[in-house]
């Protein structure tokens, strides 16, 4: 069933299918974990319902467009409807593709990428298999979404992700391996004293090596720099 909800952020709503995968605290943590830069060019890998795009963008003023990327076809007119909803239809627009067949004509378009990916990688069997494509690694590897990332930022551009923190040594050596160097981490903890059950990851395409690590967040009070 559909619902029609506030974003809590720039007086925009956003449609959502409560059938399903909702989005959660880790999209709202990720868009704003960075901040936008003048004429930014964004996208947003994976984007589900939109929550990160839309969110980024009502959180920062000075950006030029944003991209929407999902490859499943309902979710991805769900989002085209709740650009449309807010009348943002001239500063969004929707792809219903696999991060894998991105056409060419994006190559090197965008300054930053944002991400929240599927991350999770066993318990396949019984899930819903649309719910599962939102959330496991069924029809995306980290190595394909780097190499997605890394074909469509521009030298220079900025990709920011979040992800499992206990997977954080395979994202890292991924970014490398495929040209973006981490800048920005941020780990992220339910309570006061539990480990950590995310990573915040900024990396930029061609950049140094050096990286910053923030102090912890606490309950997704995250709020992280320029990378």
């Amino acid at each position: 069933m559909e619902v029609t909800e506030e974003l809590l952020a720039g007086g925009l709503k956003i449609i959502q299918d409560t059938e399903y995968y909702r989005f959660t605290s880790d999209s709202v943590l990720l868009s704003r974990f960075l901040r936008a830069k003048k004429g930014e060019t964004v996208a947003d890998f994976c984007s589900g319902s939109g929550i990160v795009g839309l969110h980024f963008f009502a959180e920062n003023k000075g950006i030029r467009h944003v991209t929407l990327f999902e490859m499943q076809q309902p979710l991805a007119d769900m989002s085209a409807r709740t650009v449309t909803l807010n009348g943002l239809d001239g500063a969004f627009t929707v792809e219903n593709v696999r991060l894998q067949d991105i056409p060419a004509r994006y190559n090197e378009a965008f300054s930053l990428i944002l991400c929240n990916p599927p991350y999770e990688s066993g318990g396949f069997e019984n899930a819903d298999k649309r719910k599962a494509l939102c959330r496991k690694e069924l029809s995306l590897s980290l190595s394909e979404l780097c190499a997605a990332a890394k074909k469509c930022l521009k030298f220079g551009g900025r990709f920011a992700l979040c992800h499992r923190a206990d997977r954080l040594s395979e994202v890292l050596c991924a970014l490398t391996a495929h040209g973006l160097e981490p800048k920005k981490l941020q780990l992220v903890s339910g309570k006061s004293g539990e480990k950590p059950y995310l990573a915040l990851i900024a990396a930029v395409k061609g950049g140094k090596k050096g990286i910053e690590v923030l102090p912890a967040a606490i309950n997704g009070n995250a709020w992280g720099g320029e990378a």
